[in-house]
């Protein structure tokens, strides 16, 4: 039997603008060389942004793109018998919140545009519509795990 310590899951304290953890992660995913002011600083503009365009709760805007773009199973490679195999498996809530958050992220860096506020905020207007590139990958994720269903069975 293993002697590890069973380590809880931290999570992270809410953000101090918002008042809401989802953002506080999204601006750890969004920070570069330590400057976490600065990542603080362009999720406020982005939200400011969204609010401005589309009138209502920037927050809710969020946090629909969020839950837009989690993915409910993802493909993990296995190992067995000399051949390895890409085998669907669930995602938790946690993990998947982070997946889609860090999808949004990549996805933002990658539009055009001329600041990184502007980008992010058209990229979660987007995922709160159901389009975009952050979505465009969830059902990449949805359609590889489908294809490899006949491997459910090397689940552990």
């Amino acid at each position: 039997m293993s002697r590890r310590k069973i380590i809880k899951k931290r999570f992270p304290s809410p953000d101090p603008v918002y008042n809401n953890y989802l953002v506080s992660i999204l601006v750890s995913r969004l920070i570069k060389d330590g400057k976490k002011t600065l990542a603080q600083n362009i999720v406020c503009d982005a939200l400011e942004i969204i609010a401005y365009k589309m009138e209502t709760d920037p927050i809710e805007i969020f946090e629909k793109a969020v839950k837009n773009v989690t993915p409910l199973v993802e493909v993990k490679a296995r190992r067995f018998g000399g051949a390895t195999y890409q085998v669907p498996m669930e995602v938790t809530s946690f993990r998947g919140s982070n997946l889609a958050l860090r999808w949004i992220v990549k996805a933002s860096r990658k539009r055009t545009g001329k600041t990184i506020a502007l980008k992010l905020a058209a990229e979660l207007m987007d995922a709160s519509k159901s389009s975009g590139d952050a979505i465009r990958k969830k059902q990449e994720s949805h359609k590889m795990a489908e294809a490899n269903k006949a491997f459910a069975h090397f689940r552990y």
